[in-house]
């Protein structure tokens, strides 16, 4: 299965912001992002003034590395949010943000989209009972998602369970018995992630 595995903390002094790739590590003096802001390499400190595809291909990669997609499977989700009824931009966050692994995340399981991601392909989690490890699977309103039996013992969920988040609105979450739901299609104002959608069906529709 293809992934980045490239260093993580590069692509936030990059985006020249935190996108907390690292989970609890961002929220601490360690980060590199706190450390050097300036992106990358031999030329990162220097000023340059982006066009305006430069402004909207940075917007497409934030998205991208926030996210954990590729390139290519990034392209497919927009030409499949671009053939659903609606504004292009809020159907890309929306396919996003159903993905199997950003909802495990959203439900508290995984400081980070990519721990969340490994815990996906690990396969400790089920929907609708049934077992899934392919992290892009999409849920759909009225799933359930639970962490498999043998894994709610392990000290890694009793983390998870004695720390929970915050669960977005579309999302109910069970820490008790391990489990949430999809209650509703997440809505714009419902997504907190912080990206300009325009600018990326901008860049999309040239």
């Amino acid at each position: 299965m293809a992934r980045y595995t490239g260093a993580v903390c590069r692509l936030c002094r990059r985006e020249g912001m935190k996108l907390f790739l690292k989970g609890d590590r961002c929220f601490t003096d360690k980060c590199a992002f706190t450390r050097r802001s300036y992106a990358p390499g031999q030329h990162g400190q220097g000023r340059k003034k982006m066009s305006d595809y430069g402004v909207q291909l940075r917007e497409k990669q934030k998205a991208r590395r926030i996210y954990g997609v590729l390139e290519k499977q990034f392209r497919r989700t927009y030409e499949e949010a671009n053939r659903i009824k609606g504004v292009t931009g809020e159907n890309l966050l929306m396919l996003l943000e159903v993905r199997l692994d950003n909802v495990v995340y959203r439900l508290g399981y995984g400081n980070s989209r990519k721990e969340a991601r490994q815990l996906v392909t690990h396969g400790h989690f089920t929907v609708n009972g049934k077992k899934v490890d392919i992290p892009s699977y999409k849920v759909s309103v009225g799933d359930v998602i639970a962490v498999k039996e043998k894994s709610r013992a392990t000290e890694l969920f009793k983390t998870f369970a004695e720390n929970p988040k915050n669960v977005p609105a579309w999302l109910e979450s069970n820490m008790a018995s391990f489990e949430g739901k999809v209650v509703s299609v997440p809505s714009r104002e419902q997504i907190d992630t912080p990206i300009n959608e325009t600018l990326i069906v901008e860049l999309y529709s040239k």
